[in-house]
């Protein structure tokens, strides 16, 4: 009754669970069982506990993410990176925070899909996205150092449009995408930083970009939480 509450609305996000009690008696059930239902509701990450106040209906909007539009040059060129046009169509707040840029030697995935030689120095730019306020995907980026060396994409905020259009002003115009999709379980470290519970997948996305040379200029390895995105592509039959 409580999932289907969710599902459906009437349980609207941010509202708060019935407690234990009340649940017993409007059920007619045993405190185990009212209690494993509530359980099973945060494994399933449709509710989070808040320490002193009670469990409340997660506030997770589903982030609709078209592949074919996302990356079209029409938002680079309004100035919106890709999150931001997907937040006004959704009509959520978007947020980024935990930037961190880095400097490191290439592993050899990373080298291979930026047909670099393993050990070679890449750019790295790790973030953490969030919607209305709540993590819903954490990012890292990986660039030639010859490619963002002395550009904007090197500062926390690339400006603009974000690290596309700062490529494409370098002279890397962008000809395509490819982008390999997964599920799995998050580590403890993703599970702290997305601020999921025990039981909830996550989704990878590693995308290459390659320029209009096909020159792969970027490798971005993302991690999200499988509850708010829904991944739509838009494939042309040939």
């Amino acid at each position: 009754m409580l999932r289907s509450a969710i599902e459906s609305g009437t349980l609207e996000p941010g509202a708060k669970l019935p407690s234990e009690a009340a649940l017993m008696e409007n059920f007619g059930v045993a405190r185990m069982t009212a209690r494993q239902a509530i359980q099973e509701l945060r494994g399933e990450g449709l509710v989070i506990p808040e320490h002193g106040r009670g469990v409340f209906v997660r506030p997770m909007p589903p982030v609709r993410r078209l592949a074919s539009d996302r990356f079209a040059r029409r938002h680079r060129d309004a100035g919106k990176a890709a999150f931001i046009a997907e937040a006004d169509k959704a009509g959520y707040q978007p947020g980024v925070d935990r930037i961190e840029i880095s400097r490191t030697t290439a592993t050899e995935t990373i080298a291979e899909r930026l047909r670099l030689t393993a050990g070679d120095e890449v750019l790295v730019r790790d973030r953490r996205y969030l919607a209305n306020g709540r993590p819903v995907e954490i990012a890292t980026s990986y660039l030639p150092v010859d490619i963002a060396d002395g550009t904007p994409i090197e500062e926390p905020d690339p400006g603009p449009g974000g690290i596309y259009a700062r490529l494409e002003e370098a002279g890397h115009t962008l000809a395509r995408f490819s982008e390999e999709v997964g599920a799995r379980m998050p580590t403890p470290d993703e599970r702290t930083a997305l601020e999921i519970g025990p039981g909830i997948p996550v989704l990878t996305v590693v995308r290459t970009a390659y320029d209009v040379n096909d020159l792969a200029v970027e490798v971005c390895d993302t991690v999200k939480v499988a509850p708010a995105y829904l991944l739509e592509y838009d494939v042309p039959a040939q």
